[in-house]
Order: structure tokens, then C-alpha cells, then sequence
């Protein structure tokens, strides 16, 4: 298995505030990396170094460098857009437009310049399909998505989230909103989609962390303390800070 980012010496602060120090990290390409840790420990933070989506906030200063397919995606050169495109983003709370079901997938693509009846239907239906939720809202296309339940609205999302091709899938505490039935369907979802993506996954559930994922980064106050395969993180962690938050001693 190949991998397709690499984080190096990565920093960043909040104006003064030192949130990130030196991470380095490789995520291999059609796994499922999860990133655990405390609250306010730097893990949603350092997901969105992914895509640079904390070039939104002002008073950020980067330092380091994250390597996407052997570039650096910090250098001037990168298109933030095609960036974007390609690293997508689910967030906590199920965030869908408020237009269709069908809008809402089409979005993206149309942003990009997709004008055709024919491949919009296509590329919706195949979303769809792909976040498993076609058979539930194919009869109702056309009516708004805030209609549907927080577990629908999370997998249109997500669906929302593929319908631009991307190679990544960031998901920030996807089901930390949703009921259990709903977080079963997320989880299911994400380990078939890891056969044609690679999926990043924030989670403050350490069940879920083993249910789901092939390699675990445990982050604490902005430092990545432990990482590698899943089961031998949580089997026999080298760190002993890693060993007391997975024991439920601290955080």
C-alpha cells in the first residue's frame, strides 16, 4: 500500500497559542486512519491541515509541510480549489444546503463546470449509491434536504462529498451527533468506501477508532504521541500517556 500524504515537522499556532508541534505522519492510500485524543488536543485542528481549511482563520501561522501525491499542498503554487476538490471534508454536524436532495449533490460538480442533464443525473445517482442512501431518497429528489433525518442528512454529505471525485475523505467526528443505529450505517459506509478512498477520521469514540480504522494517531496537547496499526495501538501501546487515555485513566 502506497501512501499519499505526509505531514513533516508541521506547526501551527493560534496567534500565540502553540496548538500543533512538529507532527509527522504518513496516511496510506484505501486505508482508514483515525485520529484520537482528548478534547482540545489538536486532532480536528490537524485534520484540516489536510485540506487547508484553516487558511480561513486569520490569525493562523503554519510552518512545516503536508505532501499530497510528492507536493507540498502549503507552496503558492497549489490551486486551494483543485485542492480541496481532491481532499474533501464531512463535518460533525450533518451541514447539508438548504435546496433538493438532487441540489445538493449537484453542487459541487456544477461548480466545476458539469452542465449536462445527463451526467448530473448520473454523477447523483452514483453518489448517492456510493454513500448507501440512493434507495431511500430516489423517489424524493426534488424535495429539500433539511427534511431528513440527522442520519440521512450525514450520508448526503457525505454523498455530496464524493459527487467531485475526490482521493480523500476527511471526516471530523462524523456520527458524534448522530443516534446509533445512524453511526452503524457511517461506519458500515466508510469501510466500503475505503476500497476506492482513503478515509481520515477524527473520533472521540476509541470503540470506534478499533471498529473501523487499519492505523491510529493519538494526539495529546498538540503533539501526535503514538501511531501505527490499530490493533497493536490499542493492544500493546508503547507510550505510556497512550496506554492511560486508552485504559480510561486520563481524558
Amino acid at each position: 500500500m502506497s501512501d499519499i500524504m505526509t505531514a513533516k515537522d508541521l506547526n501551527l499556532w493560534y496567534g500565540e497559542t502553540h496548538a500543533l508541534k512538529n507532527v509527522n505522519i504518513t496516511i496510506p492510500e484505501k486505508s482508514i486512519t483515525a485520529f484520537i485524543g482528548p478534547s482540545g488536543c489538536g486532532k480536528s485542528t490537524f485534520l484540516k491541515t489536510l485540506n487547508r481549511m484553516n487558511d480561513l482563520i486569520p490569525s493562523v501561522k503554519i510552518t512545516g509541510e503536508v505532501c499530497y501525491n510528492g507536493q507540498n499542498i502549503y507552496d503558492s503554487l497549489v490551486d486551494v480549489n483543485e485542492l480541496r476538490r481532491e481532499i474533501g471534508m464531512v463535518f460533525q454536524k450533518p451541514n447539508p444546503f438548504p435546496m433538493s436532495i438532487y441540489d445538493n449533490i449537484a453542487y459541487g460538480p456544477r461548480t466545476h463546470g458539469i452542465k449536462s442533464k445527463v451526467k448530473l443525473d448520473e454523477i447523483v445517482e452514483q453518489s448517492l449509491r456510493d454513500a448507501a442512501i440512493w434507495d431511500e431518497v430516489k423517489d424524493r429528489l426534488k424535495k429539500n434536504a433539511l427534511g431528513m433525518s440527522g442520519g440521512q442528512q450525514q450520508r448526503l454529505c457525505i454523498a455530496r462529498a464524493l459527487a467531485v471525485k475526490p482521493k480523500i475523505l476527511l471526516m471530523d467526528e462524523p456520527t458524534s451527533a448522530l443516534d446509533p443505529i445512524s453511526t452503524s450505517r457511517i461506519e458500515e459506509l466508510a469501510i466500503e468506501l475505503k476500497k476506492s478512498y482513503t478515509i481520515v477520521i477524527v473520533t472521540h469514540n476509541m470503540q470506534q477508532a478499533v471498529r473501523i480504522s487499519d492505523n491510529t494517531a493519538f494526539f495529546l496537547l498538540g503533539e501526535l504521541i503514538e501511531y501505527g496499526e490499530t490493533e497493536k495501538l490499542f493492544s500493546q501501546p508503547t507510550d505510556k500517556r497512550t496506554e492511560d487515555y486508552i485504559t480510561g485513566r486520563f481524558g
